[in-house]
């Protein structure tokens, strides 16, 4: 990478950090000066994200020169705190930097100023996202985290209400608790290595002697678990339903990213840590990942057909999202991982606008709408006369009502993974690489059960999707002819357009994009280049012993 792109790398940390301590020197009243910083920063994010997108791939694939590393103040690691650039970060940066846009354009419709330093939080917490994706070492990855959940504690109760109050307590106290495991789990690690910084535990991971070695697993499991609750993977995901459920729509958008912080932490350590040149800790804690995933898949398959609401619909996607994830990682074929990142962009897309759209949909409706055409439909009762049905039979929709309902088919889609959108693309992809195997020839050597297991689950997963979005959709826009038609602002469907659309060229230009994954799959599950690109030479041969 040129000198130029090495100094985009903290770009996207050091941004919207200066936006957001500007907004706090700004009084309140000031709304529309600070709305006008956090859109610009946010569009400057994504501006930078896509050139240091371009810049890492566009170096050739066997070299170092596509992963860029940022050292402050010079020092070289792992002495010195490092960022490191590489096709997946740069992934997750530039994701995050449009989930963010699309989720802060909705808000200035009303959400922002419902409660105190939104913008300001806001900012902060994409500097906590882009620092958690980009970091090279695991203190600054607590540094990251905390950063991003103290920000999250504060989005999280914007808006206030009893509902929301009393879930972000108890979302709170759980990431207290993540906190505190990860500090256990970093605390043993470097104990045991006397290093934090990846690449170089990448390096000594292999020399350690059998007492030292299960002392960092037991904390890299400690760690691991913190991470596992941030993913949501079931049993430690009890938290995630209540609290996204009951926030601000804007909020709720942008949390749709923070499940696959965990994610992409298990997927980066994972792979450079206990991949195949670990010893005798290669895979470790492989089939808690994938086993995991496919019981995270089958709870929110559940979920999403015992939800009565749209909201805890959204939130159980999540739930079938982040379980993919975690089973495709547990797999550790490249090819899964390929289409697992493919079905991660998609899957966070189309839940982002699901989540933004749920608001203008239940916008006019009763509360409780949703729950109370449940209790007519379970005991046979109906308000409306035959000769009322009559005269609703060839009733006009409003038009807002024909584009609320697009967009909904359009997320139904995608979460589903139903063609022709990107979501059957990234199922088709993953199953694929899951039942044909590396290595495996025709008629020499059989599918795992796992890979059966993981295909079964997938397919009922999508047909429940299928069964619970119809049921909402015809209950919202089919069923109440009565309900008031609601005032969408050009702000609030834009977004949601916007990120519908991305899920089309997803699939328009589903070749070059998955180029692309296939290229960051083999990258991350070969990670030496990685480690040569953040140690100095003299540091990789001593490590090495040969110097």
């Amino acid at each position: 990478m040129s000198r130029m792109a090495d100094h985009l790398i903290i770009a996207p940390v050091a941004l919207p950090l200066l936006a957001g301590a500007a907004m706090l020197l700004l009084a309140e009243r000031r709304h529309a000066l600070k709305a006008a910083i956090g859109v610009a920063s946010t569009f400057a994010l994504i501006g930078i994200a896509i050139a240091l997108l371009a810049s890492v791939n566009a170096a050739p694939d066997s070299s170092t020169s596509g992963i860029g590393v940022y050292r402050l103040g010079e020092w070289p690691a792992p002495f010195g705190i490092v960022l490191v650039a590489d096709r997946l970060s740069a992934l997750m940066v530039l994701l995050t930097s449009i989930l963010g846009a699309a989720a802060l354009i909705f808000s200035l419709a009303r959400w922002s100023r419902v409660g105190a330093h939104f913008h300001a939080l806001f900012q902060f917490l994409l500097m906590g996202l882009n620092g958690a994706f980009l970091t090279g070492d695991l203190f600054n990855l607590f540094v990251f985290f905390e950063l991003l959940l103290a920000a999250s504690y504060g989005l999280a109760l914007h808006g206030s209400g009893v509902a929301r109050v009393k879930a972000g307590m108890h979302y709170i106290v759980v990431n207290l608790v993540a906190s505190l495991l990860f500090l256990v789990g970093v605390s043993l690690i470097y104990g045991v290595s006397g290093t934090l910084n990846m690449a170089d535990l990448a390096m000594r991971i292999t020399n350690l002697d059998p007492e030292s070695r299960a002392l960092l697993e037991v904390g890299a499991g400690i760690l691991g678990t913190a991470f596992l609750l941030k993913a949501g993977m079931w049993p430690l995901c009890f938290w995630l339903p209540t609290t996204y459920a009951v926030a601000s729509p804007p909020v709720a958008s942008i949390f749709a990213i923070m499940t696959k912080v965990g994610a992409y932490v298990v997927l980066r350590l994972w792979l450079l840590l206990f991949g195949d040149a670990a010893g005798a800790s290669a895979q470790f804690g492989g089939e808690w990942l994938l086993y995991g995933g496919m019981a995270t898949v089958v709870f929110g398959t559940i979920g999403t057909l015992a939800s009565q609401d749209m909201a805890r619909l959204a939130v159980f996607s999540v739930l079938v999202s982040s379980g993919t994830m975690l089973a495709a990682i547990g797999m550790g074929q490249v090819g899964v991982t390929e289409g697992a990142l493919f079905y991660m962009v998609s899957s966070t897309l189309g839940i982002s606008a699901l989540f933004l759209l749920v608001e203008l949909v239940e916008r006019g409706r009763e509360p409780g709408a949703d729950v109370l055409a449940v209790t007519r439909e379970a005991y046979g009762e109906d308000d409306n006369t035959d000769e009322e049905r009559e005269e609703e039979v060839g009733l006009a929709m409003p038009i807002t009502m024909g584009e609320l309902g697009l967009a909904f088919i359009g997320c139904a889609v995608v979460i589903a993974g139903l063609p022709p959108l990107s979501g059957f693309i990234a199922k088709f992809a993953l199953l694929s690489a899951a039942l044909n195997p590396a290595g495996m020839t025709p008629g020499n050597g059989s599918v795992p059960v796992a890979s059966w297991s993981l295909l079964a689950i997938l397919i009922l997963s999508g047909l429940a999707a299928l069964v619970a979005l119809t049921r909402a959709g015809i209950r919202v826009f089919w069923a109440e002819f009565d309900r008031t038609v609601p005032s969408v602002r050009v702000i609030e469907m834009a977004p949601i357009a916007a990120l519908l659309i991305l899920c089309a060229m997803q699939t328009v230009l589903a070749g070059p994009v998955m180029q692309f994954m296939q290229t960051t799959a083999h990258s991350i599950h070969a990670p030496a280049n990685y480690v040569h690109a953040v140690l100095p030479p003299a540091e990789q041969a001593y490590k090495a012993g040969k110097i």
